[in-house]
């Protein structure tokens, strides 16, 4: 568990709808600095689950909040006020405050590679068009010069001449 930080977090539970995080910072000012505040919200509705965390500067004030604020009202509610549970990451239970980053950051990571897969696809699809617009190019050019090919057999060839000869002669 991280001594640290976590010592300074306390869990606030049940509270009351209209509770928000200037209200909960307002009612937990008096035991110290607040270095912050957080009512994660529910993705459906967007609003909070009835459950906030305060991060206080010193965790002695965290402690007196904690003495002071359990079982205490706020709104007609009764609080429960304990130490906060360290955020747990990714797997099991989800914590507090990883849940909504977590979540934010799969889909942006889902959404990054979805991106990068319809660019290669594109650029394959770019690069068969140009291939095949060549190809196309490629074989009218040889149809075009093949026709000049059967100009010149014609001129080369003897029979061919005596031919055109003929067929000359008969127009005549």
């Amino acid at each position: 568990m991280a001594q640290g930080s976590q010592k300074n977090t306390v869990y606030v539970g049940g509270l009351a709808e209209e509770v928000n995080e200037s209200i909960l910072h307002a009612a937990f000012i008096p035991f110290g600095d607040i270095k912050d505040v957080k009512t994660p919200l529910d993705q459906a509705t967007q609003k909070h689950r009835s459950f906030g965390f305060i991060t206080f500067l010193e965790r002695e004030d965290a402690a007196a909040a904690m003495d002071n604020m359990d079982g205490a009202e706020l709104y007609g509610r009764v609080l429960t006020v304990n130490y906060a549970l360290p955020e747990k990451i990714k797997g099991g239970e989800i914590g507090w405050a990883a849940q909504p980053i977590w979540a934010d950051a799969d889909t942006w990571f889902e959404r990054q590679q979805q991106e990068e897969e319809m660019r290669r696809i594109e650029t394959e699809n770019r690069a068969a068009m140009q291939a095949a617009e060549d190809l196309h190019r490629k074989q009218l050019t040889e149809e075009r010069e093949g026709e000049k090919e059967e100009e010149i057999e014609i001129k080369d060839d003897p029979m061919g001449k005596a031919e055109a000869e003929v067929l000359q002669q008969n127009n005549q």
